[in-house]
C-alpha cells in the first residue's frame, strides 16, 4: 500500500506572494480547510511543506506555504503533486478505499476465472467505475463501482471479485 497519497497537482502560481492554484485529486475539498502539512513531489526529492492559508476559486484551492512568499520559489513546482501521509489522510467509512489501494488488484469473476488487473478507477457523479485491463489482450472492461457488480475487495489478499452483469463485455 502507497504510504503517501496526492491530494492535489499545483496547477499555477497565484499572485506574487508565493500562493499557488491546486487542482484537487481527493473527493473531499473540504479537506483542505484542515490540512495542515503536505508533501511536495519535486521529483528526486520530497519537500514537507507547512500550510497557512486556504481559499476556494471555482474548481481550484489556492494555498499558501510557511517560508514561501514569492512568486520564483514556487513558480518551478507547476504540474507537481502534493501528496499526505497515510495518517493525514482523510478517513475512511466502511467499505471505501483509497484509490491508490485499489490499483494493480486481481480481479476476479465471481465464478473464479481471472478477468485481469485493475488499472484505473474513474469518478463519476453517480458512482465509481473500474477500469480493467484483460490479461493477453489488453482490452478495457469498465464496470460500475456498485454492490450488484464490485462483490467484495480483500486488500491483504490483493483481490477483488466481481460479477459481470448482462452488457458490460462483449
Amino acid at each position: 500500500m502507497e504510504d503517501l497519497l496526492r491530494v492535489g497537482v499545483i496547477a499555477n502560481t497565484h499572485g506574487i506572494r508565493g500562493e499557488v492554484k491546486v487542482f484537487p485529486t481527493t473527493d473531499d475539498n473540504e479537506r483542505f480547510k484542515y490540512l495542515k502539512h503536505v508533501i511536495l513531489d519535486a521529483g528526486r526529492e520530497k519537500i514537507p511543506l507547512e500550510v497557512t492559508s486556504v481559499k476556494f476559486f471555482k474548481n481550484m484551492v489556492i494555498l499558501k506555504f510557511k517560508g514561501i512568499d514569492n512568486i520564483n520559489d514556487i513558480e518551478k513546482y507547476k504540474g507537481r503533486d502534493l501528496l499526505v501521509t497515510r495518517e493525514n489522510a482523510v478517513p475512511l467509512e466502511e467499505n471505501e478505499y483509497y484509490i491508490a489501494d485499489l490499483i494493480d488488484l486481481d480481479v476476479y469473476e465471481d465464478n473464479g476465472n481471472k478477468l485481469g488487473i485493475l488499472y484505473d478507477v474513474m469518478q463519476t457523479g453517480a458512482n465509481d467505475v473500474y477500469v480493467v485491463k484483460q490479461e493477453g489482450t489488453g482490452k478495457e472492461i469498465l464496470l460500475p463501482g456498485i454492490e450488484e457488480c464490485i462483490l467484495d475487495i480483500d486488500l491483504e489478499k490483493r483481490k477483488i471479485t466481481v460479477h459481470l452483469m448482462e452488457g458490460l463485455v462483449d
